[in-house]
């Protein structure tokens, strides 16, 4: 599954490379501040690895809340089994 994630990583990077090296022409970018004159090849590519590093964190943070949970979940899980075996060995009182 891993290969899979870097071919299609891999992939992605290359496109970014063919799409940059094709479009060199200066274009006007009006941000939320000011306005720019940038490479289209520029733009596309800081674009992207915006995109890129913001999925990533987006995605870290949904997986480490999920390791979170199952931990504690399996903490959970762990206390229950050992009082279940407890009762279980204990005599039973009347």
């Amino acid at each position: 599954m891993k290969i899979i994630g870097i071919v299609i990583l891999v992939l992605c990077f290359l496109i970014t490379l063919a799409l940059g090296a094709q479009n060199q022409e200066v274009v006007n970018f009006n941000y939320l501040v000011a306005q720019g004159e940038f490479r289209l090849s520029l733009l596309l590519g800081v674009v992207f690895g915006t995109g890129f590093a913001f999925g990533w964190l987006i995605c870290g943070m949904l997986y480490l809340r999920a390791r979170m949970s199952t931990a504690v979940l399996r903490k959970q899980v762990n206390k229950q089994r050992q009082e279940l075996d407890k009762l279980r060995t204990d005599p039973v009182k009347e």
